[in-house]
């Protein structure tokens, strides 16, 4: 819901930390395998028990890298392998954050088993409309320059960030946290559902 608003306002240093980069030979398959690397360490942080606050250093950095894999392959060379990439490790992030809590805590497991089933839920709702837009030749611009075609909902990538970053600073109120997010995810892949039976017809 709030990718749109907050690209116009990254996108702009994004584009110039990209192009800084990009000259200097890095890729953007490098700072895509980077974020998820730094995404994974904040969960090995969480699943062992460390401080939520630590955790959110890596967290946080992995999030920046996630946007700026994009502004380095606007500067460079865009590939169809690199828009597969990103959302491959944005998937693997997205479960690694959930299973870390189980994993400190078995009593997070009913909550962290739903959140999961949620975002698989939500993921499929997502791919699913990517396909059938990408059939029908349709773009979006409203969450900048994408591989894929990004539906908008009524939870994002900028949602998600906030919720794991609540996750981090309150890591005991994991349960209800993951209950309440996981039952937005479902109301977002509904929303999906309806939209694609509106404009692909069922």
């Amino acid at each position: 819901m709030l990718d749109g608003a907050l690209r116009r306002l990254i996108d702009p240093p994004l584009n110039r930390a990209g192009r800084a980069l990009a000259a200097r030979g890095i890729t953007a398959g490098q700072v895509t395998l980077a974020g998820l690397a730094l995404g994974l360490m904040a969960a090995v942080v969480l699943a062992f028990g460390g401080a939520g606050g630590l955790a959110l250093i890596p967290l946080l950095a992995g999030r920046v890298a996630d946007g700026l894999d994009g502004a380095v392959a606007r500067a460079s060379q865009k590939t169809e392998f690199g828009g597969f990439l990103d959302i491959f490790c944005d998937f693997v992030f997205y479960g690694a954050v959930p299973l870390a809590f189980v994993l400190r805590d078995a009593e997070n497991g009913a909550a962290g088993a739903f959140l999961l089933a949620s975002f698989y839920i939500n993921g499929a709702s997502f791919l699913g409309y990517a396909i059938l837009a990408e059939k029908r030749g349709m773009q979006t611009k409203a969450q900048g320059e994408k591989t894929l075609y990004y539906s908008a909902g009524l939870l994002e990538g900028t949602e998600t960030v906030a919720f794991f970053v609540a996750l981090c600073l309150w890591p005991g109120l994991f349960a209800p946290l993951a209950w309440g997010f996981g039952g937005l995810c479902l109301v977002t892949a509904g929303a999906r559902a309806l939209l694609a039976r509106r404009v692909f017809g069922g």
